[in-house]
C-alpha cells in the first residue's frame, strides 16, 4: 500500500485503521483507541507530531497509548504503519466474490438507515457523515432509534428536537468545508438527512409523536420487542405500520441473526404476502438490510417481496463508520434477485427521495 491510499499523514493512518476494524465488526474499544488518537493529534501542527514521534513522547498526550503512537511514528517516517498493513491484509479485500454487487453499488447515491453516538452507534454525528462522504455518497439518512428503546439509548422527543439543530450545524460545516472540493470533482452536495428508526410498538403505531416525526425526512419503522409474537398478531402490527403515512421503509423486516458476537435469532413469523402487499399498496421501501449478521430479509422473502412489486432501500444500519461499506452486501443480493435499480429508493436523486418521503 502507498501512502497515498490512505493519505499519507497519521491522523488518516489512524482513522483508516478504526474504519477496516468496524469493517470488520472488531471490539469497539479497539476501534475507539484509534479514532480517539486522531482526535487527540488533529489539532497538533504537524512539526510537534514529528517532534514528539521524534522524542518519544507521543503518550504523553492524552488519548494516545503504546500502540497509536507506534502508527503515528511510522507514518511520520513516511512508512505505511504495521498496524494499518495487517488491517487491510484482514478487512480491507473485496466483500463479496468476483465483484459481485459492485454495478449496482455504483448506482447508490445514499444510505437510509445509519446511528451515531446519540443512540447506539460507536461515533459522532459529523464522523459519520465525513466517511459517508468519503465513500462518495450524495446523502447519509441518520437514524437513531426512538425512545422505548432505552436499551440503545432512544432519543425523546427533546432529544430529537436538540438532535435536527446538530444535523443542521453539521450540514452547514460540512457544505463550507467540502463544497468547492466536491464540486471540483464533479460530485454532487452532500446532505445529511434527518430521520429515525422509529419502533413499531405492539398496537402497530409508531414510538414517536406525529408532531417530530413530520419534522423528518425519512422514517425507517423497524420491530425490536416481542419478535416472537404469535403471526397474526404481529402481521396486523407490522402491516398497521407500514399504512402510517409517515412509515417510508419497513427495516430488517424478520429480525433474525445468522451470524456474530450476539449469537443467532431465528426469523418472526408473519403472513409476509400480506405485509409486502400492504408495502406495494403504500409505496413502502422493504429495507435489505446489508449487516452481515442480518441478511435480511431471507432471500425466499426477498424474492416474494420482488414478484409482489415492492420498493426496496439496501441500507448499511451502520454503527460506526467503517460499517457504512456494507451496502455492497446488500447489493449483491439484490443483483443476484435480479431487482430492477429503478425500484431501490437510495438509487435516486435527493429530490425524488425526499418526494417519496413526503407523507
Amino acid at each position: 500500500m502507498s501512502e497515498e491510499a490512505y493519505g499519507g499523514t497519521p491522523v488518516a493512518a489512524l482513522r483508516r485503521i478504526a474504519f477496516l476494524l468496524e469493517r470488520g465488526r472488531a471490539d469497539s474499544y479497539k476501534v475507539k483507541a484509534y479514532r480517539g488518537a486522531a482526535s487527540a493529534i488533529l489539532s497538533l501542527a504537524p512539526e510537534e507530531v514529528a517532534a514528539r514521534a521524534s522524542a518519544g513522547t507521543l503518550t504523553e498526550l492524552p488519548g494516545v497509548g503504546a500502540s497509536t503512537a507506534r502508527v503515528i511514528a511510522q507514518a511520520v517516517q513516511g512508512r505505511v504503519p504495521d498496524k494499518l498493513a495487517e488491517a487491510e491484509a484482514t478487512y480491507g479485500g473485496p466483500q463479496t466474490a468476483d465483484g459481485a454487487g459492485t454495478a449496482l453499488r455504483a448506482r447508490l447515491r445514499g444510505d437510509l438507515h445509519s446511528h451515531s453516538d446519540w443512540s447506539d452507534g460507536g461515533s459522532p454525528i459529523e464522523e459519520m457523515a465525513m466517511t459517508a462522504m468519503e465513500l462518495g455518497h450524495e446523502y447519509l439518512v441518520l437514524t437513531d432509534h426512538s425512545p422505548r428503546l432505552k436499551v440503545a439509548r432512544g432519543l425523546s422527543a427533546e432529544r430529537l428536537t436538540r438532535q435536527l439543530g446538530v444535523v443542521e450545524a453539521v450540514n452547514a460545516h460540512l457544505g463550507a468545508a467540502m463544497g468547492d472540493v466536491r464540486e471540483a470533482a464533479g460530485s454532487a452536495p452532500f446532505r445529511l438527512l434527518k430521520g429515525i428508526e422509529v419502533d413499531i410498538l405492539d398496537d402497530g403505531s409508531l414510538d414517536q409523536t406525529d408532531e417530530m416525526l413530520a419534522q423528518l425526512d425519512v422514517r425507517v419503522a423497524s420491530v425490536h420487542s416481542k419478535l416472537a409474537m404469535d403471526p397474526e398478531p404481529l402481521t396486523r402490527r407490522m402491516v398497521a405500520a407500514v399504512r402510517n403515512p409517515f412509515t417510508n421503509v419497513l427495516g430488517h423486516c424478520t429480525g433474525r441473526l445468522v451470524t456474530g458476537s450476539r449469537g443467532v435469532r431465528k426469523e418472526s413469523r408473519f403472513d409476509a404476502r400480506a405485509v409486502f402487499e400492504a408495502c406495494a399498496e403504500e409505496g413502502v421501501a422493504v429495507e435489505i438490510n446489508s449487516r452481515p449478521e442480518r441478511r435480511d430479509p431471507p432471500t425466499r422473502l426477498l424474492e416474494l417481496a420482488r414478484d409482489i412489486g415492492c420498493l426496496f432501500s439496501i441500507d448499511s444500519d451502520a454503527h460506526a463508520p467503517g460499517q457504512l461499506d456494507y451496502p455492497l452486501l446488500g447489493c449483491e443480493r439484490a443483483e443476484a434477485a435480479g431487482i430492477d435499480a429503478d425500484r431501490i429508493v437510495n438509487t435516486w436523486p435527493v429530490e425524488r427521495l425526499l418526494e417519496w418521503a413526503t407523507p
